[in-house]
């Protein structure tokens, strides 16, 4: 089977063939400007305490942060939205790996900005049965300092693909997303790890964050 890193790497080549040379350029310069802007200072931390949140989950309720914590550690996967196709690689291949994160006292939850009925919509999309929260706004990622402002120009692409209404998916036209991350918090609310990549298209393997958990 595929590692995620694969199957990021195959869609990005299937997906940059298809777009016309001006798009393709498009993604590829906002990815750099990104990569280069990110202050990898000032975002969280391992060693940090993970913040204080309520937010509601695609099951309807009201999570806190303690809630969580009363479970055991915490995962925190921070993807931008439904229509992000590496997102949802992520988050199905995060999935797979629910059954092995339980059984060593572990509780895996996704963050992103979406509004709760398009994180319905995405954890539908992606059958996962773990919470999605919404983070409408980006506060808690605004807390952790991983929220990236996308360029007007993106609208150009996304408008190939039909485009985004960001006032239904979000709320809001601010064209802000958490700069996808992963996180584990041990039972205390210390981050113990940290995984954030200011490039979409890379994301943690999921297996990396059982080895994470052993090291607890």
């Amino acid at each position: 089977m595929a590692t995620l890193t694969e199957q990021h790497s195959n869609f990005y080549t299937t997906h940059h063939a298809k777009l016309p040379a001006d798009a393709s350029a498009t993604l590829n310069s906002i990815e750099v400007e990104h990569s280069a802007s990110f202050d990898f200072f000032q975002a969280v931390k391992a060693g940090d305490k993970l913040p204080d949140f309520k937010l509601r989950d695609t099951f309807g309720k009201n999570v806190t942060r303690d809630e969580l914590l009363a479970k055991g550690n915490i995962i925190l996967s921070f993807y931008r939205g439904e229509w992000c196709p590496y997102c949802n690689l992520e988050l199905c291949a995060l999935e797979k790996l629910l059954p092995e994160f339980a059984a060593k006292g572990t509780t895996l939850v996704a963050v992103s900005p979406e509004l709760h009925d398009q994180a319905i919509v995405t954890s539908q999309k992606n059958e996962v049965t773990f919470p999605i929260l919404s983070g409408v706004g980006n506060g808690l990622a605004r807390q952790l300092n991983i929220v990236f402002k996308q360029p007007e120009r993106i609208k150009d692409v996304w408008a190939l693909r039909g485009g985004v209404d960001w006032q239904v998916r979000y709320g809001d036209e601010s064209l802000e997303v958490p700069v996808t991350g992963t996180l584990l918090v041990d039972k205390t609310g210390t981050i113990r790890n940290v995984h954030l990549d200011p490039n979409w298209t890379k994301r943690l393997e999921p297996t990396t964050v059982l080895t994470w958990i052993d090291g607890l």
